[in-house]
């Protein structure tokens, strides 16, 4: 065999190949330590390694339009949503006797230190984040606990799942949420190989996920344990996961969810509101029916901004929960026509995204980001408008809440890091 040359090697280093050797590969033991020949061999693989890692993350061509498209509407949704927490807000406050700019100014702050992580996370490549996929499962699992610590912990709504930290408020199950994306895909990115063994793939992923829920139900926060199960579910088929344990696996979840929902008659007579709001509406579908009010208000072009009167004590959490009310009220059908649109154009260039990724671990994060913020979206919309329970979650980008917005505007920024790497 003729030997390649030192400037071929050299040259094909550069371009991240790998070349044979002159020399024929050593059998048995090698290194000063004894180590087998395999792990020398691995040894050597990992420049290249991260050399490949590099290669996908330098950019060849111009940036995919799908950047701009994610870029633009998260831009909008969460610039509008500034605009609709002031006007939701400022009533109610000057009622309570405090500057009508406080919601507005704290929720700037969060939108500039998300906006922040955003383009960071934009700009570092996704890889690296899989050498913290475990110590940021684990630091989320303890800020779970916080919550049940007595004076860091508050109630709100009848849930226990807030921090207060001075004058920093915080909702640790929103950054479990991305430390259960990036986890999930870490583990089916590495058991590619293994899709169709459940116990590899499947049942880790199940536990994990009845850790992270079982967190969110001793909270009370059904809401959240329901968008976390739908994003691992979402994620696990996206890897190719076989159909019948993970069909089984949802209908097992709905059942558990049921039966916490059925443990007290709060719990039950408050998710099952929507099926009577008429009769319940001086009790428990108080909120949704107040909502609807308000949207059938809205017409076609709206009230326009700052002219709703829903907001004037009528409808409790008018800035955060109910936020979409408050829009459809003051924008109209246009302007719901308009915001739910940029949800579904998320979704798809999400999916296209997912679909054009470099790699396996690219496209599960980016499809778990859509199937996250599309469920959440779903659930909120659904339960405001009197279609779905009411869970308590958020609108993504657009409700009050500066942990939900800093979490989910760091979501994008891996989406977005994602859609980089395609180009």
């Amino acid at each position: 065999m003729t030997a390649t040359t030192l400037a071929e090697r050299k040259a094909a280093v550069r371009k991240g190949l790998r070349t044979p050797s002159a020399r024929p590969a050593p059998q048995g033991r090698s290194g000063t330590r004894g180590r087998p020949a395999a792990a020398r061999a691995e040894r050597v693989k990992d420049p290249l390694a991260k050399r490949q890692v590099r290669e996908i993350h330098r950019h060849t061509g111009p940036i995919p339009t799908s950047v701009y498209v994610v870029g633009g509407i998260v831009a909008l949704l969460t610039m509008l949503g500034l605009v609709m927490v002031l006007s939701a807000s400022s009533v109610s406050l000057v009622h309570e006797g405090v500057s009508p700019w406080a919601y507005f100014v704290r929720q700037l702050l969060w939108a500039v230190i998300g906006t922040i992580s955003l383009f960071t996370t934009m700009r570092v490549p996704y890889h690296r984040w899989r050498s913290w996929v475990r110590p940021a499962l684990i630091a989320s699992y303890v800020l779970m606990i916080l919550p049940f610590i007595p004076g860091l912990g508050t109630a709100r709504n009848g849930a226990r799942a807030w921090v207060e930290l001075g004058p920093i408020g915080f909702q640790p199950s929103e950054f479990l949420k991305i430390s259960v994306l990036l986890y999930t895909a870490d583990l089916l990115t590495k058991r590619e190989d293994r899709m169709q063994l459940v116990r590899a793939t499947l049942w880790p992923c199940l536990a994990m996920l009845g850790v992270s829920a079982a967190f969110m139900l001793a909270q009370g926060d059904l809401g959240s344990a329901i968008v976390l199960s739908a994003l691992v579910l979402a994620m696990v088929f996206i890897g190719g996961a076989p159909m019948t344990p993970l069909v089984t696996s949802g209908v097992a979840m709905s059942l558990i969810g049921l039966g916490f929902v059925y443990s007290t008659d709060y719990r039950r007579a408050r998710f099952t509101a929507f099926l009577d709001l008429a009769g319940n509406r001086n009790h428990t579908s108080y909120q949704v029916w107040e909502a609807l009010v308000g949207i059938s208000d809205g017409g076609v072009t709206g009230a326009g901004i700052g002219a709703g009167r829903a907001k004037w004590g009528r409808l409790p959490l008018a800035h955060s929960d109910f936020i979409f009310a408050v829009i459809a009220e003051e924008l109209g059908l246009i302007g719901v026509v308009a915001v739910m649109g940029c949800y579904l154009l998320f979704a798809y260039f999400g999916v296209q995204i997912a679909m054009a990724a470099s790699d396996r671990f690219g496209m599960l994060i980016a499809g778990g980001v859509a199937a996250w913020i599309t469920v959440q979206t779903i659930i909120n919309v659904g339960g405001v408008t009197g279609m779905m329970p009411l869970t308590g979650l958020t609108l993504p980008f657009m409700s009050f809440g500066g942990s939900s917005l800093f979490v989910t505007m760091t979501a994008a920024g891996l989406l977005l890091s994602v859609a980089r790497s395609s180009a």
